[in-house]
């Protein structure tokens, strides 16, 4: 059994998984992201979007990068991978595209836009084409429901699908002609992209575009017009009142996540 220390070991399999660039890149980019945070270990779901920016999806060295660079695991890091649906633990398309699928999306026809567009692409769930260009993804839900059946690429809304729109949104995006999103950017990025934007990494997208639709402000712009406003809960502060207690501002108590 060799004596070799583990963390040299661990250090040596990250190596030999990526590129040295890449390593370099990854390990000036995860040293900024830790320091955002009081402990390294918080920083782990932004370090997991940031090892997928690179990859594509989160890979063994993925894993092992991560682990290294928080001090824990690799099973506190799996736990963690396989918990949350955004981590992709097998290679996805250059353009993942979401199905919502939950309660409202699947009666407003999400159920029908799902079952036509995974038999047109010839693949399933979380499954790519042979291209490269396009996955597929069941949503249990996009929290858009004001736009029923809503779908999503890379993250990016496309409002009041069909399943006609829906193969004509896939079959753009394979052909490479752009397909501007019915909310936000002005132009679509990447699933790396996106993966690294979710880093915490801004590709200075944030403010194009409409943020929310008319149909969301609609009970906004209801209480705008007839003065209504939420009565104050009981116990907390009027708005004008400074907030005390451990977790007010520069109070917070220090919690270990």
């Amino acid at each position: 059994m060799s004596g070799e220390p583990v963390s040299k070991k661990v250090n040596a399999t990250v190596s030999a998984g990526f590129e040295p660039e890449a390593l370099e890149r990854l390990e000036r980019d995860a040293k900024e992201i830790i320091a955002r945070y009081p402990k390294p270990r918080s920083a782990l779901l932004p370090l997991l979007h940031l090892v997928q920016s690179e990859e594509g999806y989160v890979t063994k060295n993925g894993v092992a990068f991560c682990a290294q660079q928080l001090g824990i695991t690799e099973a506190e890091v799996t736990g963690v991978v396989t918990f949350y649906t955004q981590y992709k633990r097998r290679p996805v398309g250059e353009y993942h595209v979401g199905v919502c699928i939950n309660t409202l999306c699947a009666v407003m026809g999400g159920d029908q836009i799902w079952s036509e567009l995974s038999e047109h692409v010839g693949v399933g769930h979380d499954e790519a084409t042979e291209d490269g260009k396009v996955s597929l993804e069941r949503i249990e839900c996009n929290a858009a429901c004001d736009y029923a059946p809503v779908m999503t690429v890379n993250w990016e809304f496309y409002d009041n699908m069909t399943p006609e729109k829906a193969k004509q949104l896939v079959d753009d995006l394979r052909v490479g002609k752009e397909v501007l999103p019915s909310r936000g950017p002005d132009s679509l990025t990447t699933w790396k992209g996106a993966s690294r934007v979710l880093a915490g990494f801004p590709d200075g997208k944030a403010l194009e575009g409409p943020q929310a639709g008319s149909r969301s402000l609609v009970g906004l712009e209801l209480a705008k017009e007839h003065g209504w406003q939420a009565p104050p809960a009981e116990g907390h502060p009027e708005p004008d009142e400074p907030a005390t207690g451990p977790m007010a501002p520069g109070n917070q108590e220090d919690v270990n996540l």
